[in-house]
Formats: structure tokens, sequence, C-alpha cells
């Protein structure tokens, strides 16, 4: 696999789980990393620790829903660090309420900009520069909830996920012969801070035979590492282990749901 020395990377989302052990994979292997969150306070102390490892680490927080800020992200790593080599799209956020019946309209929005908008505009932002040099690769952290959509992930987030996974798609059909990889991968449950959103939070028993934030770094790796003649489109990385979801897709069912919803749970029950 090439090396990812004098490579320019900026990974969204990495404060905590995927994006942090991917920030740091990154870092181990040479590159120059941009780390992109919320919480600038968390930025700082991940880069602080990157350093102390030798890495090679700077931090921007950005609203990678405003348009205004990811062209501010996207000049301040032009002009401090140098032209960027790969995107990792991993930043995502799923619903409070799952079921489609009872989710509001301004939080389905929310799901839709950070998941599927946020990707068009961080890709938008960086494809002038890359096709002027005619190599780039961009790598989005999708979910198997865009293959398999039930109420665990909940309406919003699978058809967020599904809308991010068909423009990868777009990306690698239309600029592949321009030198652009553009790859999704598609983990499924992911020992990362969102499972304690969920409406039945796993234990921790659960969770550990799930797969772990820095096999899905890992599989990100592989995916920049490989000779830029080579593109793995998608991936799906999953737990060896299926474990039952019967009784969480029936907690999710109902979460937030309308009082008066009451006597048809008892009933549905």
């Amino acid at each position: 696999m090439q090396s990812l020395k004098g490579k320019v990377v900026v990974v969204t989302g990495a404060g905590s789980g995927i994006g942090k052990a991917a920030a740091a994979g990154f870092a181990a292997r040479g590159a120059s990393v941009v780390l992109v969150g919320r919480r600038q306070e968390v930025l700082t102390t991940l880069v602080t620790e990157l350093r102390a490892q030798g890495g090679k680490a700077w931090s921007c927080a950005t609203d990678i829903t405003s348009q205004q800020q990811v062209a501010a992200l996207i000049s301040f790593v032009g002009n401090e660090i140098g032209p960027i080599d790969i995107l990792v799209n991993n930043a995502g956020s799923a619903s409070n309420t799952l079921n489609a019946r009872w989710i509001e309209e301004a939080e389905w929005q929310q799901v839709q900009d950070v998941n599927l908008k946020a990707v068009f505009l961080l890709t938008q932002a960086v494809l002038p520069e890359m096709l002027s040099r005619k190599s780039g690769t961009i790598i989005t952290v999708s979910s198997l909830a865009a293959l398999r959509p039930n109420l665990l992930g909940g309406a919003a987030y699978g058809a967020a996920k599904a809308g991010v996974r068909n423009f990868m798609t777009y990306l690698h059909n239309t600029f592949r012969n321009d030198g652009i990889r553009s790859t999704c991968i598609l983990p499924g449950e992911v020992n990362t801070p969102i499972m304690d959103n969920r409406a039945n939070p796993p234990q921790q028993s659960v969770r550990d035979n799930m797969v772990q934030p820095e096999d899905v770094a890992e599989a990100i790796m592989l995916c920049a590492c490989l000779p830029a003649r080579t593109v793995i489109e998608e991936l799906v990385v999953a737990p060896t282990f299926q474990r039952d979801i019967s009784s969480d897709l029936e907690s999710s069912r109902w979460k937030n749901a309308p009082p008066e919803s009451v006597a048809e749970r008892e009933n549905h029950l």
C-alpha cells in the first residue's frame, strides 16, 4: 500500500468514535490530518495527544451544514497546510424519534443536513482542486442502514445514509476518469457514543461484540492507502456475530410517541 507521508487529510466527526480512530490512524501513517467537529475543546485535546505521539495534526471547529463555514475550513487547510488529498466524510447524526409516524419535520431535516447535505457541501468544496490535480480520494462513512433500513436507526437516518451512498456512486461514475477515487463504507452496528441514544441502549457485553471504531478506521486506511490506480467502490464492515434485535426494534417503534398512542402500544404488545 502506498505511503500517506505528505498527504493532507480532512476527517469530519473527528471528536469521537470512528472519526477519532481514523484521525489517529492517518497521523500514525505520516499524514497531515485536520480534525473537524463541533467542539473545539475536544478537538484541541486530541490534536495535542496526536502531536505528542509525533503526528502532524490540526483542528478546525466547523458547522459542516453551513456552506460558508465549509468554505472557510477548506480555505484554512489550503492556506495553512496544503491542498487536500483525502476527504473523510464521517460525521453523522441520528434522530431521537425513530418512527416515521411521529418524527417532526425539523428533526428529519437536521438528520438530512448532517448526514447528506454536509457530504455534498464538503465534496463540492474539495472537488475543484482535486480535479485540477487529477488526484484525490473521497471516503464517506454511510451505514448498513442504507441497505437494510429499520427502526433501529430510524426513518430519517436510513434515508439520509441511502442518499449519501447514492451520491458516492454518482461521484465514482462521474469523476473516476479524472483521477478521483470515491468510496462508500457501510458499517453495521459500531460501538460508538451514538449507542447511548438508542431506545434500548445495548449492554457492554453486547457492545463488545460489535464492530469497534478502530475496525472501521482500519477499513478507511485500506481504502486510502491503496495505489491511486485502485479504488474500493463500496465496503461493508459488519459484526461477525448476529444478535437478536427484536426487543430493540419494539422499543424504537414507540420512542417519543405521543401520549395518545399509549392505548395503541398496549394493544400492539
